[in-house]
């Protein structure tokens, strides 16, 4: 009995007329494509990548920017308070640091080498 129900079946799929094309079954993923990144981002991800576009740096994640270290363009040191100690390695093989106080106003040179320096405001992004 199962045959002849399997075998009816198979002779009225054959003989039965369809009037188009029939659609292919598709993910949904595959109708709109591969979401991007922002698109899933979500919370503190997505704030950071939304400041990135800005072209800020919230978290100080990206390199900081080369300076010569003279009077007319001091090394940049970010600080939420008014003063901060800093550390210069004054020379490229040296293995000792020299650790000064920075404080706010005009740049100040390290003791043993003259980098300047001078202190910046830092907002905290959140």
């Amino acid at each position: 009995m199962a045959a002849r129900l399997l075998l009816r079946s198979a002779v009225r799929a054959a003989t039965t007329c369809r009037t188009g094309p029939v659609p292919a079954l598709t993910r949904s993923m595959a109708a709109g494509g591969i979401p991007t990144d922002e698109e899933q981002a979500t919370g503190l991800e997505k704030i950071i990548m939304k400041a990135t576009k800005e072209g800020k740096d919230p978290y100080s994640m990206l390199k900081p920017k080369q300076y010569t270290g003279s009077k007319a363009d001091p090394h940049l040191v970010p600080s939420i308070t008014n003063k901060r100690i800093v550390g210069c390695v004054c020379e490229e093989d040296n293995t000792s640091v020299i650790w000064f106080w920075l404080h706010e106003g005009e740049a100040q040179r390290c003791p043993s080498c003259g980098a300047h320096y001078k202190l910046v405001p830092h907002e905290l992004p959140h």
